[in-house]
């Protein structure tokens, strides 16, 4: 009992991988077998996994104003399960091949936001759907001077349509509280930053 509870199984045996459509993302049906806590390999079994580049995601924050910059826009996957699919979110985009994280989180704020980082604190990185999405993302916090942000952002060329508001961090932490903040990335955020707050203000005031 105690080698299955302390088991590391680290074995995968990729037997097929077709792909099932391809677009700006990409589905694959990936037929496999992987080692089982007690020990051996399992049965063979298939997934579908959606493919997509990691994200970065960066919650901008004025630590002299103690306020927080956050983005609303339309997302197609909130609609029919909320009223309003329109989402208030942190500033993200995807990685391309030849990007650092920190360039994307630097370029993001610019064209999303119109705003410029002094210093990006890495938070964490996470699977925010491993069950069928090899989304891998990178979690910021970016020091910025919320003078003057807001306005209506985003890239017409990509569809994009963006609402910038400057919310008190207590604001938003309420919003988190009353489910108006509802997707993970800006939880996480909000949630980590209301822990460690006193140490980013002190270090970047």
């Amino acid at each position: 009992m105690t080698d299955i509870v302390n088991a590391v199984p680290t074995a995968v045996q990729i037997t097929r991988r077709e792909n099932c459509f391809q677009g700006f993302y990409r589905l694959d049906r990936v037929h496999l077998k992987h080692e089982l806590f007690a020990g051996g390999m399992g049965r063979e079994i298939s997934r579908e996994l959606f493919v997509r580049h990691d994200a970065v995601c960066v919650l901008p924050y004025d630590p002299q104003r103690d306020e927080v910059v956050l983005i609303e826009q339309f997302r197609v996957g909130a609609m029919g399960k909320i009223d309003n699919p329109w989402m208030v979110e942190l500033v993200a985009g995807l990685i391309d091949k030849d990007e650092l994280p920190e360039e994307v989180a630097h370029r993001e704020a610019q064209e999303e936001a119109g705003l410029k980082f002094k210093a990006l604190w890495p938070i964490t990185k996470y699977f925010p759907s491993p069950g069928g999405s090899d989304e891998y993302v990178h979690l910021y916090l970016g020091r910025c001077d919320s003078t003057g942000a807001g306005g209506l952002h985003g890239l017409e060329e990509e569809g994009e349509d963006i609402r910038v508001k400057v919310w008190a961090f207590e604001d938003a932490l309420q919003a988190v509280r009353d489910g108006q903040i509802i997707n993970a990335a800006s939880i996480i955020a909000l949630q980590w930053l209301a822990l460690n707050r006193d140490e980013v203000r002190g270090l970047w005031s």
